[in-house]
């Protein structure tokens, strides 16, 4: 392994802006350029603090689903090369990052760079059906290095909350399937990944999840398409304590997240087992069922 990294930042879709943020935050970004980012909170939170590219690492090249884009994210973030396909930067780089967050879409991406033999870093959530995290299970048996998370799991502002806790409540917009997991790896850090059951109601594409945790949690989870107020607020009920937490952090959430990435892929340690990874993609798959069902509990101790 190189002593400097060579990554690729591979994959754009809509409504996610990470190819901009994450190679922001290891190679450092250039202030004029990355205000062209079409997403205004990553500029925003990039200059309100210094511009300290992550060692250990550098984002070398990339490729992205409308071939306009790639070249506004390199020139904001100094990437030197940009590909015109994403299998080119095989025997160019020393890991890849699937930057999207379509949890149906992550294995076809992923699947030229896993056999390949390179560590891949998957953006949450990892994968959405049951056959995709299969298949994602089938490459760990055989020693592929695969890594998924949410930055929201590094948030400073859950560092300090304790595990007793009788009903844990969150919101986020958006799907459950793109960010269930914004709110669940929160809770698993917390509580541990050992869910019990789960039902998930939706009407006019909103949606509440209430879940089980084998500790007697009850988790209660919103997903609501339009509705901002209030995203990443979790409540925390006690038996006679109660505890509020906002995570607004972005900046170092996301920054812990990809310095954990550079370790792992450094073979430094390894922040997520992936059964713990396994566990939670079982959760928003047994979620998806239970609303394609009408809200029947699915257990997932099966």
């Amino acid at each position: 392994m190189k002593n400097e990294l060579r990554l690729a930042m591979i994959g754009m879709i809509p409504g996610n802006g990470h190819p901009y943020s994450w190679s922001a935050l290891v190679n450092g970004y250039d202030s004029a350029a990355i205000e062209a980012c079409p997403y205004p909170a990553i500029p925003k939170y990039l200059n309100a603090r210094p511009d300290e590219p992550i060692q250990g690492a550098t984002v070398t090249h990339i490729w992205t689903d409308h071939p306009g884009e790639g070249p506004l994210v390199a020139r904001a973030t100094g990437i030197e090369t940009v590909v015109k396909n994403p299998e080119d930067v095989i025997g160019e780089v020393d890991g890849v990052i699937i930057a999207t967050d379509d949890g149906d879409d992550h294995v076809r991406r992923a699947r030229p760079f896993i056999e390949s033999g390179l560590p891949v870093f998957v953006d949450k959530p990892l994968a959405t059906n049951r056959d995709d995290l299969d298949q994602f299970s089938r490459w760990i048996e055989e020693g592929a290095s695969i890594l998924s998370s949410s930055g929201m799991r590094y948030a400073p502002e859950i560092d300090s909350i304790g595990s007793d806790w009788r009903w844990i409540t969150a919101a986020t917009p958006k799907s459950w399937e793109r960010y269930g997991i914004h709110l669940l790896e929160p809770v698993s850090r917390i509580l541990g990944p050992d869910f019990e059951s789960i039902r998930l109601v939706e009407k006019q594409n909103n949606s509440i999840a209430i879940i089980t945790h084998q500790c007697g949690t009850t988790i209660t989870l919103a997903t609501t398409t339009d509705a901002t107020g209030g995203a990443f607020r979790f409540h925390f009920h006690g038996q006679s304590n109660y505890d509020t937490v906002a995570l607004t952090d972005t900046y170092t959430a996301f920054r812990r997240q990809l310095e954990s990435v550079v370790s792992w892929m450094r073979k430094e340690s390894s922040p997520i087992q992936f059964d713990e990874t396994r566990k939670l993609m079982e959760v928003l798959i047994a979620g998806r069922e239970s609303r394609n069902n009408n809200g029947i509990e699915i257990s997932l101790s099966s």
